[in-house]
């Protein structure tokens, strides 16, 4: 097999060594920002305790070294209590502080703020792909607004991959037959780099992809230019027919009972099941129910199989989700 030594000049962003510091490349997202003082917090307390170990360790060799000379080893310690009070409290706090300033960036880094723009990406050997929302797949290149909130719905065609942006410290893997999620807002135009950070095969070092931020006006006169061009394609729409095509004879979408659950008001509500603790009705739920429907049984129904799940493919299934959220 031949394998090109090159990588395509749309897979390529910012030059990372050439910004930033001596660790992390230029931070464009505010809680990148955080997490790198988190870091450098860390890295200064660690260095400083290190040093202060070594000098004591040194001190004390130096003082046994002399001793062994003179027979003069000093006073004989065998307890004390404000040393052990210092050597136990003030760790304790340091790490306290980290867990604590850890926690708060890790809840800012899950939780979006404001309304978000929700954009697929979906990895596969060795490229990543972006939808945005009108049924055409984008190869390579993710293209989003700056000082806006952007979600990541996130799914994987064959084996696991890892989707890392080093400006924005966002890194999460991304597993066949589920989603996970992050979100970010860049708060700086430009192009940044995207890479897998989880070994998916031979030419896994050319998965790359980049990431185009751009002003908030030059997005949404793209974002109508592409929508224009693939009229007629919508997931939501292709959806809604897979819908009456495939699932109509079991679930109503009006509320009313049928053998299967209602798909009304569906998605976003907690389910309580038979053989199962309850959960709520998101993107992965709903995956989950139509790949492995028995998994999951509402209270109420019975285990009546769903079938239609072997002839469609993933991005059918996608879709269906897409129309799912949208019943109301």
């Amino acid at each position: 097999m031949k394998h090109s030594n090159t990588i395509p000049a749309e897979r390529i962003g910012q030059d990372l060594i050439g910004t930033g510091d001596l660790v992390y490349p230029e931070a464009i997202s505010t809680y990148a920002a955080q997490s790198d003082s988190l870091f450098y917090f860390i890295f200064w307390s660690s260095l400083i305790l290190m040093i202060g170990l070594i000098a004591a360790s040194v001190y004390f060799m130096l003082r046994s070294k002399k001793g062994d000379k003179t027979g003069d080893y000093g006073k004989v310690v065998t307890h004390n209590t404000k040393i052990e009070i210092i050597w136990t409290v003030i760790p304790t706090l340091l790490v306290l502080v980290v867990f604590y300033w850890g926690f708060k960036d890790y809840i800012a880094m899950r939780i979006p703020r404001g309304d978000v723009i929700e954009i697929k990406a979906k990895g596969q050997k060795w490229q990543w792909g972006f939808d945005y929302g009108w049924g055409q797949v984008y190869p390579h290149v993710l293209t989003v607004p700056v000082n806006t909130p952007i979600k990541l719905v996130m799914t994987s065609t064959d084996v696991l991959h890892s989707f890392y942006i080093p400006n924005l410290r966002v890194k999460r893997d991304v597993i066949p037959n589920r989603y996970t999620t992050i979100w970010f807002e860049a708060d700086k135009e430009g192009s940044y780099q995207i890479f897998c950070t989880e070994y998916c095969g031979l030419e896994h070092w050319k998965m790359l992809a980049r990431m185009d931020v751009i002003s908030e006006t030059d997005f949404i006169k793209w974002t109508k230019e592409e929508e224009a061009k693939t009229a007629g394609q919508n997931p939501v729409e292709h959806g809604r027919s897979l819908y009456k095509a495939n699932c109509a004879s079991c679930h109503s979408i009006d509320g009313s009972a049928m053998a299967c659950p209602t798909w009304k008001g569906l998605y976003g509500s907690n389910r309580e099941f038979t053989n199962a603790a309850s959960t709520v009705a998101d993107e992965n739920y709903l995956k989950e129910s139509i790949y492995y429907p028995g998994k999951k049984i509402v209270k109420g129904y019975q285990n009546v199989g769903m079938p239609a799940y072997l002839h469609l493919s993933q991005d059918e299934v996608d879709h269906i989700i897409e129309y799912i959220k949208t019943v109301k």
